[in-house]
């Protein structure tokens, strides 16, 4: 039927259309979608920075509701540990909702977030012959958090991990993605065990949070896909192990053999980390592969070579670290 003369177009907002799409995203990913309450115990919503006098309840319904939720974790957590009493531990759910960090306009934000009671992989889920489910742990956290912002447009490769988690967050297994020091885009890794306590859930228990609100706004003004490029050309892995100090970050590693040669490194994988008496007090090995990909032309040795040179002098400038003998 023709849309009649003087009636509106159907249009979505910007943060309506992030939250289709980051539900689809988290669904694909084999998680179950939950609905919990906006409302949650004050002693809960204390564990996660909430639990102000202003986020109270005049007039609460229950004792157990009566702070606005400053995150969607403790929704989340109570719904886990409830499937796990009723036989299902391999559980993964996700929410997505606003939250409250304060009583004004500003402080209320739209946000993702997930929880992994198990990896709930597509293969299956539930009870098992071979005992309870397998763990997960703050690299599957991770790994949501990175597809869901693929899914929103976003590449994580844009952005810095730091170790900046929440307190809710185990301090040594955890992180936050951001954009320059002030703009976190999300926070993962595995519950604080205190938290889980205060909570009565079971753990370890691997959770996420993306805030959608501080995603840089889609710049794109239209829907169209760019075109798909598929090299024809074999590419060339290179393996290469550096000495470095122990309290340099892999990330800056890989950033800087990422630099050595933007067009021709297509992918940089760290597959190996040691440390001992053979590296020196205070030094790591730290081994990764490097993918070459060419498009024009077949690479040949003097130009891997050069390729090679370039990324063990980018990483001794970054970094200092010396290619191991």
């Amino acid at each position: 039927m023709p849309r009649r003369h003087g009636v509106a177009r159907a249009l979505l907002t910007e943060t309506q259309r992030r939250v289709r799409r980051a539900r689809r995203e988290l669904a694909a990913r084999g998680m179950v979608e939950a609905i919990t309450w906006s409302f949650i115990a004050e002693a809960a919503a204390r564990q996660f920075g909430g639990g102000s006098p202003a986020l109270e309840l005049a007039n609460p319904i229950s004792s157990e509701m009566t702070s606005m939720r400053p995150s969607l974790l403790p929704g989340l957590l109570t719904a886990g540990q409830r499937n796990r009493h009723r036989g299902f531990n391999d559980v993964a759910l996700f929410e997505v909702g606003q939250i409250y960090r304060d009583d004004t306009p500003q402080g209320q934000l739209m946000v993702a977030s997930g929880v992994r009671l198990g990896k709930a992989v597509m293969a299956g889920s539930g009870r098992h012959w071979t005992g309870t489910a397998e763990t997960a742990g703050v690299f599957e956290a991770k790994a949501d958090v990175v597809a869901l912002l693929a899914g929103l447009g976003f590449d994580a490769n844009r952005a810095q991990v730091a170790r900046a988690a929440p307190a809710w967050f185990h301090p040594g297994r955890s992180g936050v993605l951001r954009l320059g020091p002030k703009t976190v885009l999300a926070a993962f890794g595995e519950i604080h065990p205190e938290v889980l306590a205060a909570l009565d859930v079971s753990g370890p228990v691997a959770a996420f949070e993306v805030y959608l609100d501080a995603l840089p706004r889609d710049k794109k003004k239209g829907v169209a896909r760019p075109a798909l490029k598929v090299a024809d050309l074999l590419a060339v892995r290179r393996d290469f192990a550096f000495v470095l100090d122990r309290d340099v970050a892999a990330q800056e590693v890989v950033k800087a053999v990422l630099a050595a040669d933007k067009k021709l490194i297509s992918a940089v994988n760290v597959f190996d980390l040691f440390e001992g008496a053979s590296v020196g007090t205070g030094k790591k090995s730290l081994a990764l592969e490097v993918t070459l990909q060419p498009t024009d032309k077949t690479l040949t040795d003097e130009e891997i070579e050069a390729v090679a040179a370039r990324v063990v002098a980018e990483v001794k400038k970054a970094t200092g670290g010396e290619i191991r003998s």
